[in-house]
């Protein structure tokens, strides 16, 4: 048997065993792609959601609403709870494998983009402990970078190896065509049995909305100001912590207690260490005025 009908036995086997439980989100040129991880659950990328529903398509063209049960946007992963009619779930890769997965390794991607039709690319591990942004702009690391063509919609949908053990949720596409996945770790998969049972993560919350630190000297330049690391608030959610400590639209967050900002992930390391009800003391910089305010959480 030559290699190419080697391949083109594992792809169809793969198709035929594992592509039941994969699902399309929306309809038409939908929103992205999920799969079945087990009754009643399908999980997908956060960033496919818009509101508490959602019309979900499976392989045989059945269509259910589907309910968001939880969701994380930090790691940018949600499960949907649906009617999946007793389709077989995907099951996850054993501890370690994700963590050891060696670059060249043999894998599979596979979408119902939009729940348009089951799509199944093989392609290779290009890379491992990548980072990517997740939709809170929070760094998630560990991601899995892999040669697996994806077409739009296809965010959300597994990653599997030869025996069809889920590795990664494909979930971004970078310069070249190559695909980003959020590896299927120990981690993430407590994540996961979570949001399965419900359980949506609660965090510290700052609320503002803001501008990186080149952005941040961009802005500060272009109106004459002194150019300065930090983090520029772009806007301020109302009755959140920031707004009753006063900040404003157009602060520079310079430093967090003695810490200095110099990027946008060690504002929310800074975040994650605070408890509730504990208080953060932030330097910032208001037009040229340098001061310190103490924001309640």
């Amino acid at each position: 048997m030559s290699v190419l009908e080697e391949l083109e036995g594992t792809i169809q086997t793969a198709v035929e065993r594992y592509g039941p439980a994969v699902i399309g989100l929306g309809q038409g040129w939908g929103r992205g792609s999920g799969f079945v991880i087990d009754s009643g659950r399908v999980l997908t990328n956060a960033h496919n959601l818009r509101g508490d529903e959602v019309t979900v398509t499976f392989h045989d063209g059945r269509r259910e609403t589907g309910r968001v049960l939880a969701s994380d946007a930090d790691v940018d992963l949600a499960v949907i709870e649906v009617d999946t009619a007793g389709i077989d779930p995907l099951r996850f890769a054993e501890e370690g494998d994700i963590e050891s997965l060696p670059i060249g390794r043999s894998v599979l991607a596979l979408a119902n983009p939009g729940g348009r039709g089951l799509r199944a690319t093989p392609g290779f591990v290009s890379a491992t402990a990548r980072r990517l942004r997740g939709p809170a702009r929070r760094r998630i690391g560990g991601a899995i970078e892999h040669t697996a063509p994806l077409p739009r919609g296809s965010s959300g949908g597994p990653l599997i190896d030869r025996d069809g053990r889920l590795l990664g949720v494909n979930s971004i596409r970078t310069d070249g065509g190559l695909i980003l996945a959020i590896p299927a770790d120990a981690t993430i998969r407590e994540r996961v049995e979570k949001l399965s049972r419900g359980e949506a993560p609660q965090r510290v919350r700052l609320g503002v909305a803001i501008a990186p630190p080149r952005v941040a000297r961009r802005l500060r330049r272009a109106v004459g100001l002194p150019e300065r690391d930090g983090i520029l608030i772009r806007g301020v959610e109302p009755d959140s912590a920031a707004d009753r400590a006063g900040l404003e639209r157009g602060d520079l967050i310079v430093a967090v207690g003695e810490r200095e900002l110099d990027r946008m992930d060690a504002l929310y390391e800074a975040l994650d260490a605070a408890a509730a009800g504990g208080q953060l003391q932030l330097k910032i910089v208001r037009g040229a005025e340098e001061r310190t305010v103490a924001v309640s959480l």
